[in-house]
């Protein structure tokens, strides 16, 4: 053998290593695009994917690399952001290390579960029956009512509806526990009972220095065996019974027994009649100390509140003139 040729064999191994180098270390301008990684993603469809988004110039340089790192099961799932100046092992690192999208949802106080769920699947363009599946998957036959708590969430893609609701049921945990901390009564919580209360105290009032009084209302009533004549539990039997509610409510609707008709029967409910807020949560456990047994609206988004019937009287008969100036 030649020394030219002994030269280049000497040499060629030093080639090969510098070309990898490049391929691997080189970066390369890459428009904005996202891509999403399902699970059960082989690294091979993987690298399918990456080429076909001109995230990586070639399929095979990816899964080479990929196979000789080992990392094929290091892959993690989710919705990924390439942009800019990126190398092959960049690209690798990034979903590695899971570097995925975050997405946000909000729920607000007060919702029926079956509206949430209806919420969720339209603001993650996801269908209703996963939804519908994850929540009988977690909540194994129980009350489905009440037991979501409205926030903010974050999310990734692809959406697991399972995991989203159980954030929601186990922030709503938390909740209690916290509450439970603050508790100074030796009796134990009764936690559906302040499901219950919360969601009445949430479809009442949306202003928060009111949530303890109407929480009072509803204790100073229960031991006075008075019903607690509150429309929101007459709208929910409606809709519970009949599946829709016309959104107003009528005199006749009063005396149109379900359940949950709070003017026809004495007593709680016997279920939420909507998934409330922390702070109605936390009212329901803390009523206020008054003695307060009626409330109606003042005419600027809050209440007035009365301990007689005849204070009462006199605070519904302001309103009635609000409305009728308003009309």
């Amino acid at each position: 053998m030649s020394k030219d040729w002994l030269k280049i064999w000497v040499l060629l191994p030093f080639l090969f290593i510098f070309i990898g180098y490049q391929q691997i270390y080189s970066k390369h301008q890459i428009e904005p695009v996202d891509v999403v990684i399902e699970s059960g993603s082989a690294s091979s469809y993987i690298a399918r994917k990456l080429a076909a988004s001109d995230v990586i110039s070639a399929a095979w340089k990816f899964k080479l690399l990929v196979r000789l790192t080992g990392k094929a099961g290091a892959l993690k799932v989710g919705q990924y952001h390439f942009e800019g100046e990126l190398s092959l092992w960049d690209v690798l690192k990034k979903i590695e290390q899971g570097d995925v999208m975050h997405f946000q949802v909000t729920v607000p106080e007060g919702l029926r579960t079956r509206d949430i769920l209806l919420l969720l699947a339209e603001k993650t363009d996801t269908e209703e029956k996963s939804w519908r599946l994850a929540a009988e998957a977690l909540l194994h036959g129980e009350e489905w009512e009440g037991r979501l708590l409205p926030e903010t969430y974050t999310y990734f893609k692809p959406v697991n509806a399972k995991n989203i609701l159980a954030q929601m049921i186990t922030a709503q945990q938390r909740v209690f526990a916290s509450i439970r901390s603050e508790f100074t009564t030796s009796e134990p919580l009764n936690l559906e009972r302040l499901r219950i209360i919360a969601s009445i105290i949430e479809k009442e009032t949306a202003v928060d220095a009111e949530r303890p009084l109407v929480s009072a209302a509803i204790r100073n009533r229960l031991e006075k065996s008075m019903p607690l004549q509150m429309d929101p539990t007459v709208i929910y039997g409606i809709w519970r019974r009949d599946g829709t509610f016309s959104g107003d409510i009528r005199r006749k609707d009063l005396t149109n027994d379900t359940p949950w008709n709070t003017y026809t029967r004495r007593g709680l409910p016997p279920t939420p009649i909507c998934n409330p807020g922390a702070a109605s949560l936390r009212a329901a456990a803390t009523p206020a100390d008054v003695s307060y047994l009626y409330f109606v609206a003042d005419g600027t988004g809050g209440h007035a509140f009365a301990s007689t019937f005849e204070e009462h009287q006199a605070n519904v008969k302001a309103w009635v003139k609000i409305e009728r100036k308003r009309k």
